[in-house]
């Protein structure tokens, strides 16, 4: 338990908080005592998903379906508001620890004790099975052991048997490791109780041989393994193996009910389970001594409710230069950004670090004598205007990490610690302070291009490598500014894939450009590009519309008067890109309409409406849905949603410091200096892209070469990926 923060409120639903348990993808939860004095754990749903309606309902859905369970073994819901700015739910408290905790921490448990945990599990499944709902999410975290026995909780993802699912139609729900081959497949319409069943007996194999049926790892490596190999029961003890193999065969008609794998779990010596609904082993005896010795401690510290220590709303000035910020309204709290990203054993786990002071996994040996541990900085804006790609950039990069540390033989493990420097200069620089004072390997970010020139001189004087994914501007293109590295193309090459669209996909003689003057370097290096090589060989025409205009009609009129076959827009802002295509559309012009990545925001889409159908849009992403299926699975098994834009780029420029790393001569070798120079010198065959530096262009990667480019088409209220530029044809 921790104290509450000045962030956190004092009551909820008239329950008044003691104590944060714990906080993750979904929300915060709370230790809280209800009027009656019961204590509760209670779950507050975080913003972003209470603000999605199809969330919402399901949540309101399942609350309904789990408010009418009952069993022994089932910690009830006692209250819920699914109506409130952010839904909540409470349940009982139980104050033992989770199974995952006992078993990491004390080992296998006992056949007897074994047969007593999947008997009563089982029971609290036939419940669940019984009222028309699937858990879904059966793991050893969700299973909390008291005196008397466990206790399965977290129907946070439960379903209606027979529902339609209120989630995207690929999207993996449950724990990689812990599901049933047809939810790994993500065919929802055929997860049903012998999925639960599937899971528990992965939890009960973990259990009995201290290791995942299935491995660990890679959360796409671990899907494809429950799949298509046969589990890993090699240390399972042979009384129980029979019956686990049940419980994981691949056909789910295959494996046995829970209320049959409850009397299968009986233990011969106590006979039939007796009416009260006890099984082997009574109240306190059932688990070892350490572990009830640890049961035992959980229980007496729930005693011990923490202080309600507040800490300040507004930081310090130490901790606003280590990277704190002002907490926001309550509901409206985004989740906290400040985080390091390390792995034990093979499975990834993110700490939350709290208060002003930074924490790093700094260079030298892991725990225990093990591989060194490289920290690297990423720094980007997360909560601004910004927020939606540098939260994808972060994203990308923690998988990336998770990936690395997950291989075997890797060397070396990465950590990852991240700044929200919300696009600020000002908190650029705080950040850059931050990262070269603590000599992390090399930095991602940042993804906003005032942010990267106020940090950028700042890790030049500390030798440190600044790898952009997602920012070039040419003023970062300073001798001065040696340890810059753009990993994406140069801006200054976006006619390439346009021109190649007019030549090689809609082949035209006649190009019209609409220069719009407001769109400054951006639009000016267009016009320049396309009129010194025209698309096709042929003609190219400029039109000019003043920046302080926001008529397009004349320009439009005058194009298509010398009959332009083709019209490319040079402008940058969406609300002007709008006016052009109303323009356009009401014209009549249907040709080729092209713009650029700047454009392919939805209030393009929702503006021009109509209009916007079949413009063509080059860009320096790739589609992130498009990269790799192991990637996408893997990316919604964390974090539940797809991956956004610019989240393929951050994984491969984790990818590229990771090869610069394993290049040098260990810790010693492996300076935030050797890494810069290294990076110069390295190819990657990236997710999005191949990542290749040139000796004419150190700094940044060569926008020229094949597949550094994408293009997309508006298709109603999306962008529909087209594809590289390079391999398109005219069957497109």
């Amino acid at each position: 338990m921790r104290p509450l923060t000045a962030d956190d409120p004092e009551d909820i639903g008239g329950h008044r908080l003691l104590a944060r348990l714990g906080a993750g993808g979904m929300g915060v939860v709370y230790l809280a005592r209800g009027a009656g004095g019961a204590l509760v754990a209670l779950k507050v749903i975080r913003a972003e998903h209470a603000a999605d309606p199809a969330f919402r309902a399901r949540f309101r859905r399942e609350v309904a379906a789990v408010r009418g369970l009952s069993g022994r073994w089932l910690v009830p819901v006692v209250a819920a508001d699914a109506e409130a700015r952010s839904p909540w739910l409470a349940t009982e408290f139980v104050p033992g620890p989770a199974l995952a905790e006992a078993v990491d921490g004390h080992g296998a448990l006992p056949v007897a004790a074994v047969r007593v945990l999947g008997s009563r599990l089982a029971e609290a499944l036939t419940a669940v099975h019984a009222a028309g709902l699937v858990h879904r999410d059966v793991k050893p975290a969700n299973v909390l052991l008291g005196l008397d026995g466990p206790r399965l909780i977290d129907f946070g993802i439960a379903l209606a048997a027979g529902a339609t699912a209120l989630t995207a139609p690929d999207a993996v729900v449950g724990t990689p490791g812990f599901l049933a081959p047809e939810q790994a497949r993500a065919r929802a319409a055929e997860v049903g109780p012998p999925s639960d069943v599937f899971s528990l007996g992965c939890v009960l194999a973990y259990a009995a041989s201290g290791r995942r049926p299935f491995g660990t790892g890679h959360a796409a490596a671990v899907l494809f393994r429950t799949v298509h190999e046969d589990p890993d029961l090699t240390d399972v003890p042979a009384a129980l193996r029979p019956l686990i193999e049940r419980c994981l065969a691949k056909d789910p008609a295959r494996r046995p009910t829970a209320a049959r794998l409850r009397a299968a779990l009986q233990d011969p010596r106590t006979g039939p389970a007796r009416n009260t609904g006890s099984d082997a082993g009574g109240a306190g005896d059932w688990l070892p001594p350490a572990v009830l010795r640890l049961v035992a401690e959980r229980s007496a510290r729930a005693l011990d409710v923490p202080a309600p220590r507040r800490v300040p709303v507004r930081p310090t000035d130490e901790e606003t230069a280590a990277g704190s910020r002002p907490a926001a309204p309550a509901g409206d709290r985004a989740p906290a950004r400040r985080r390091v990203l390390a792995l034990g054993s093979a499975a990834a786990s993110v700490l939350a670090l709290g208060g002003g002071t930074a924490a790093y996994l700094t260079v030298g040996r892991g725990s225990g004598g093990g591989p060194p541990v490289y920290t690297l900085g990423f720094q980007a804006d997360l909560t601004g205007a910004g927020g939606t790609d540098g939260v994808a950039q972060e994203r990308g990069a923690r998988l990336a990490v998770a990936h690395h540390n997950a291989r075997a033989g890797g060397g070396f493990r990465l950590a990852l610690d991240t700044y929200d420097d919300r696009g600020d200069p000002a908190r650029a620089r705080q950040a850059a302070e931050r990262f070269t004072g603590a000599a992390v390997s090399a930095v991602l970010g940042p993804d906003t291009v005032p942010a990267a020139l106020a940090a950028a001189p700042r890790y030049q004087s500390a030798h440190t490598a600044m790898v952009l994914i997602s920012v070039d501007d040419p003023r970062l293109d300073d001798e001065r500014l040696r340890t810059v590295r753009v990993t994406r193309a140069p801006e200054q090459f976006l006619a390439i894939p346009l021109t190649a669209y007019l030549t090689s996909v809609r082949p035209v003689d006649r190009t019209a450009v609409l220069d719009d003057r407001a769109a400054g370097r951006v639009g000016s290096e267009l016009v320049g590009a396309l009129t010194q090589d025209p698309p096709n060989g042929g003609t190219t025409r400029v039109y000019s519309v003043p920046a302080g205009s926001d008529d397009f009609t004349p320009a439009v009129r005058a194009a298509l008067a010398e009959r332009a076959q083709a019209v490319v827009f040079t402008g940058t802002a969406a609300e002007r890109a709008v006016r052009c295509a109303r323009a356009l559309a009401a014209a009549g012009f249907t040709g080729p309409r092209l713009g650029t990545w700047h454009l392919m925001r939805p209030a393009f889409l929702r503006g021009a409406a109509a209009a916007a159908r079949g413009w063509v849009f080059g860009a320096p992403f790739t589609d992130p849905g498009s990269v790799s299926g192991a990637f996408r699975s893997a990316h919604r098994a964390a974090y539940g949603t797809a991956p956004g834009r610019w989240a393929p780029e951050a994984y491969d420029a984790v990818g590229l410091v990771a090869r610069a790393l394993a290049s040098l001569d260990g810790p010693a070798g492996a300076t935030p200096g050797a890494v810069a120079e290294r990076l110069s010198d390295l190819t990657l065959q990236g997710l999005a892209k191949t990542l290749r530096f040139t000796a004419g262009s150190p700094r940044s990667i060569d926008g020229r070469q094949d597949g550094a480019y994408f293009l997309y088409r508006a298709d109603g209220d999306a962008f529909r990926f087209l594809g590289r530029y390079d391999r398109l044809t005219r069957r497109e």
